[in-house]
């Protein structure tokens, strides 16, 4: 089957940057959170949906996609709710345990509803709801058993904090040199900061004389994966989607601003399931991370029992279980959406 796809998002979003340098198509539209805004920007935002929805509609009507798949973002709801008038197939993928109200609202007019966590689907229609896991990239889903290993006896550590870096997070990890000083020689430690924070962590790491690895930005993300010992990071949907692929130990410190506080109900997921460690922002610090680094590294046995753990929550064929989810809508997307006419292949349209 010919397929051709699109991506709608704003301008400001990292769709802007990543999409088009991958050849993507994509349209962008006014459009703006609501929710955690001051009043000013709030109405602001309100004043943008008229707008965003008038292009969606017109995008939509000029384009006549077969299938149209919301992830959940903003852009979402103009786009979305535009599809269902024109009866256009919607496919609505939740990422996080608790779902955004964008994809609570969207729900009620999808076709279906593909959720990453098993805790999501009471929020949807039981005929609608599918569990899938999260999408993510092949190279993160390859068997335990072809992940490179280090040198015996170093633990690696993996300190990410999101392509703008996590300020609390850097400052933790350089307190935390210290502690870890007694573990010299056994320890290497890869610490994504990003840009601002960048300079300052590469110089502490020097001066602690740790085996290190300082980066603003990490590109090959699933060789650093496979070689670590024990991830630090946030617990944004894709990163946890990424780390139990992996099989690998979190200490996940959840970003406490995110809206409906669904990083820390994400990490909560695995916290429950034994295979990651939830340390809250307002509780980090040097020593507490250290504490967490240091026992995982004085407790092998245990660390591969949350390994197991982590490796059975991994959704490694999420992606094909959503493809396939989509190829079921396309084969009913001609009489649906009205285009008897075509003869080319299926449009699909994804937004953000």
């Amino acid at each position: 089957m010919n397929i051709e796809i699109s991506f709608v998002g704003t301008q400001q979003g990292l769709e802007a940057k990543v999409l088009p340098r991958e050849g993507f198509e994509l349209k962008t539209i006014l459009s703006a959170g609501l929710l955690g805004k001051k009043r000013l920007t709030r109405w602001m935002s309100w004043a943008k949906l008229p707008v965003g929805t008038a292009q969606s509609m017109c995008f939509l009507i000029r384009k006549r996609p077969d299938l149209v798949v919301g992830v959940g973002g903003y852009v979402s709801g103009p786009l979305v709710l535009s599809a269902w008038i024109l009866r256009i197939p919607i496919l609505i993928h939740e990422q996080n345990s608790i779902p955004g109200l964008t994809n609570k609202w969207l729900g009620k007019v999808a076709d279906k509803v593909a959720v990453s966590f098993k805790e999501s689907a009471k929020f949807f229609s039981k005929d609608k709801v599918e569990l899938t896991g999260n999408m993510i990239r092949e190279e993160f889903c390859q068997p335990r058993e072809s992940f490179p290993k280090g040198p015996r006896g170093l633990f690696r550590v993996l300190v990410l904090g999101g392509s703008q870096g996590a300020h609390s997070i850097n400052v933790a990890m350089v307190e935390a040199l210290e502690s870890l000083a007694s573990k010299k020689g056994n320890i290497h430690i890869t610490h994504q900061t990003g840009e601002s924070d960048f300079e300052m962590v590469k110089r502490e790491y020097e001066n602690s004389g740790l085996s290190h690895d300082v980066r603003p930005f990490i590109d090959g993300m699933a060789e650093q994966y496979r070689k670590a010992s024990l991830v630090v990071c946030r617990a944004g949907a894709t990163t946890l989607a990424e780390v139990t692929a992996c099989g690998k130990v979190s200490v996940l410190i959840p970003y406490p601003h995110a809206a409906h506080n669904h990083q820390e109900k994400n990490a909560r997921v695995l916290d429950a399931a034994d295979a990651g460690e939830l340390v809250l922002d307002q509780e980090l610090s040097g020593p507490r991370i250290a504490q967490s680094i240091l026992h995982a590294m004085d407790n092998p046995e245990r660390m591969e029992e949350m390994e197991e753990n982590s490796y059975q929550l991994g959704n490694r064929d999420a992606t094909e279980k959503v493809r396939q989810i989509c190829m079921e809508l396309l084969e009913d997307a001609t009489p649906k959406s009205g285009h008897a006419g075509k003869t080319q292949g299926n449009y699909v349209l994804s937004c953000f």
